[in-house]
């Protein structure tokens, strides 16, 4: 049976009941005061505590296996499939956030395909355990040249018609947002690694460096040109309502109407420079970074990468709010370096989480790092993760520890 959307009526049911649900915990005055412990610490502000969050990333498909959903319809699914994470998350118990509405990203998309002129992500291989291969089109230095810069268009149309699927299949449970953000983002290791592959990548920057200079230039003006097509289409809108991201309204934005980019949060990384030198860092990377992040109000920078001996070159970038100290990065110097004029997201390691029968190890990290991270504004962060290895409370577990030696020092 279907109703008048002509989606089934049971699969509807099932959404809007959950939509609810969730629409509780999003008005509800716990996930305030989490907002309100998220904007103070980004704020440089003192919290109630320091931020715990986890996302559970690969570890879904064990937590949630497809089987589980309820379901038929495709676009069903997925809305059933995003609701369930965010109950289990208020399961899990740490400073999950999210707010009562549901976004639909605004469409703009490349002029012409492939973004790059080149394919990418194509897949030669997976595992079920999360393991993939891509083929990388650069195969030759001369492939260099096939390398196209993209331009961007906004799509009104397809926006407004998903906007109104989705109202369609919420109904009156949840409202529907539209949301813009630049269709690419300042991950310019990233694209060439997929472009390049690793290997050939790091025999370019050595023998090759002009070659990468002029890809990353093209990059980088690609980039630019996502960003200016988002902000001239009038779509975009605040991003600080996101875990890691929750913050005051950045650059006061218009109370209505679209916003430009000067009000939005942006992150990138450079694990693929991970193993480069502070020196070839900077040129052949951050230099280029550097351009996309003065248009931006906020910055967090890092991911797994280790940067102890980069948090100079790090700090050097404009508008940086947020320091990611990685599990490999040394965090005493981190906090050296940043003292209390930069929030630190410290991230934990998923290995160290998920693999040992217990988590006394892992506590006793914690109380090291926290006692240190004390009177400084900080996050806790776990991500990454690709398997709990069969221990299904191990993320509730964790957050309760986590909360607990926050609270301690907080």
């Amino acid at each position: 049976m279907t109703g008048s959307t002509g989606l089934p009526a049971a699969d509807l049911r099932i959404v809007r009941d959950l939509a609810r649900r969730v629409m509780e915990l999003a008005q509800s005055e716990e996930y305030e005061r989490r907002r309100q412990r998220w904007r103070d610490v980004n704020e440089l502000r003192r919290p109630d505590r320091a931020p715990v969050w986890c996302r559970p990333a690969g570890v879904w498909r064990e937590i949630m296996p497809e089987s589980d959903l309820l379901c038929e319809h495709p676009s069903c699914r997925n809305v059933e499939r995003v609701l369930r994470r965010d109950l289990y998350k208020e399961w899990v118990g740490d400073d999950h956030i999210r707010e009562p509405w549901w976004p639909v990203s605004a469409v703009i998309r490349p002029q012409e395909e492939p973004t790059w002129g080149l394919p990418v992500h194509q897949s030669i291989g997976s595992t079920e355990q999360g393991g993939f291969r891509y083929y990388h089109p650069i195969e030759t230095p001369e492939d260099y040249e096939k390398l196209r810069v993209p331009t961007f268009v906004y799509d009104r149309d397809a926006t407004e018609r998903a906007a109104a699927q989705m109202q369609d299949i919420l109904g009156d449970a949840m409202p529907v947002r539209i949301e813009g953000r630049p269709p690419l983002v300042p991950q310019l290791g990233a694209y060439l690694e997929q472009l390049r592959g690793m290997a050939p990548l790091m025999e370019d920057l050595a023998f090759r460096p002009d070659l990468v200079h002029r890809a990353m230039a093209k990059l980088t003006e690609g980039v630019l040109n996502a960003m200016r097509a988002a902000e001239e289409a009038g779509v975009l809108t605040p991003n600080n309502h996101e875990p890691m991201f929750c913050s005051d309204p950045v650059n006061d934005p218009p109370a209505e109407g679209p916003v430009g980019l000067h009000n939005l949060w942006v992150a990138a990384n450079s694990q693929e420079f991970d193993t480069v030198g502070p020196a070839m860092h900077e040129e052949f990377l951050l230099s280029y970074q550097k351009m996309l992040f003065q248009s931006f109000g906020r910055v967090q920078y890092g991911c797994c990468e280790c940067l102890s001996n980069k948090t100079d070159i790090v700090l050097g970038i404009p508008n940086l709010r947020v320091f990611v100290s990685s599990f490999w990065t040394d965090l005493e110097e981190a906090i050296e370096a940043c003292g209390t004029d930069y929030c630190i997201m410290w991230r934990q390691s998923a290995a160290q989480v998920t693999l040992p029968d217990t988590l006394d190890d892992h506590r006793e990290h914690l109380e090291w790092g926290l006692s240190r991270l004390q009177g400084h504004p900080y996050q806790v962060v776990l991500r990454e993760l690709e398997t709990l290895n069969g221990r299904e409370g191990r993320l509730r577990d964790w957050a309760q520890l986590g909360i607990e030696i926050a609270e301690k020092y907080a």
